[in-house]
């Protein structure tokens, strides 16, 4: 097997040893660069250094070629042997980043695993169910527009619930999916009072109030009369509806809710209780299927309130 080779400073090639002799010879200078700078100084230069180099290696008893001296004073001219670094760049930062991994790696691996589950933890609670809720939406509107007009008996109520759904598609095109979801919530409680029936009457019960009435804040010296009813459907459950409060315009659930009336109808109901304390007439509206809001057969304004 031959041996290495590399070239010297003639370009011809050049045994393994005397490229490593040559390497030491500019080690020894750079080691002693007083004796460089002295003797590669002025005329005659070259010469005199190689006689120094000659006895330095001669007093070690090291026999090392005149050419091979040479080499190693042409090399060190040439900064041959001599490590430079790369220049910067991104390519030599990304070098060393990639080296000193083994000190970053853990911690950067760690953070990576806890962003995943958290980005993993938002997806499936937010921005699935956001998909799924932009996806469903457009056919829950249809669905419920259509069984409105399917129930309903009165053409308002159709126009408003066309005007309902046309406001819903368009927070949807929108990108406003909370405005749409409470169109369509505000279409099916459309859709589910217009497909109950139910009977409000008077409650006589013991331990409470069958009316009340109230002096309004902005008139001391007048009443506002009210029967305290419910809503009870054909097997005489009570239904629970949403009953707006005129005195705050809150819309609240309640079984039971005051009706506002005519002082002579509240004092009619008031006298039937008296005598033997069951009100007799104590029916006094009826909601029928596709309709949103009962019939009443006693003298009221449909103004109501949901404390007392």
């Amino acid at each position: 097997m031959n041996d290495p080779v590399s070239k010297d400073i003639n370009g011809e090639k050049a045994p393994l040893e005397d490229l490593m002799a040559a390497m030491d010879v500019v080690d020894t200078l750079r080691h002693d660069q007083s004796i460089a700078e002295r003797e590669l100084d002025g005329g005659g230069r070259r010469e005199r250094l190689l006689a120094r180099l000659r006895d330095m290696y001669a007093a070690q008893g090291i026999d090392v070629p005149d050419h091979v001296l040479e080499e190693g004073i042409e090399a060190l001219e040439q900064e041959r042997f001599q490590y430079k670094p790369v220049p910067q760049s991104w390519r030599t930062k990304l070098a060393h980043l990639w080296v000193s991994r083994s000190r970053w790696g853990k911690p950067i691996g760690f953070l990576g695993i806890v962003a995943s589950l958290f980005y993993g933890y938002y997806f499936f609670n937010d921005v699935l169910p956001e998909q799924r809720l932009k996806a469903n939406l457009p056919g829950q509107i249809s669905s419920n527009f259509s069984a409105i007009v399917g129930l309903a008996k009165n053409q308002v109520v159709i126009d408003q619930a066309k005007s309902s759904s046309q406001a819903a598609y368009q927070a949807i095109d929108d990108g406003d999916l909370s405005e749409a979801k409470s169109i369509l919530a505000n279409m099916q409680e459309v859709k589910r009072m217009l497909g109950i029936e139910y009977t409000v009457r008077v409650i006589s019960r013991p331990n409470q109030n069958s009316g009340v009435w109230r002096i309004p804040p902005n008139n001391p010296s007048g009443k506002n009369y009210y029967l305290i009813v419910e809503a009870v459907d054909s097997r005489d459950r009570v239904v629970e509806l949403r009953i707006v409060n005129q005195e705050n315009n809150k819309a609240v659930l309640k079984k039971l809710w005051g009706l506002r009336v005519s002082e002579e109808a509240f004092y009619k109901v008031a006298a039937d209780k008296k005598d033997d304390g069951i009100i007799q007439s104590n029916q006094v509206g009826k909601k029928a299927r596709g309709y949103l809001k009962p019939e009443f057969s006693i003298a009221t304004s449909g103004a109501t309130i949901t404390e007392w």
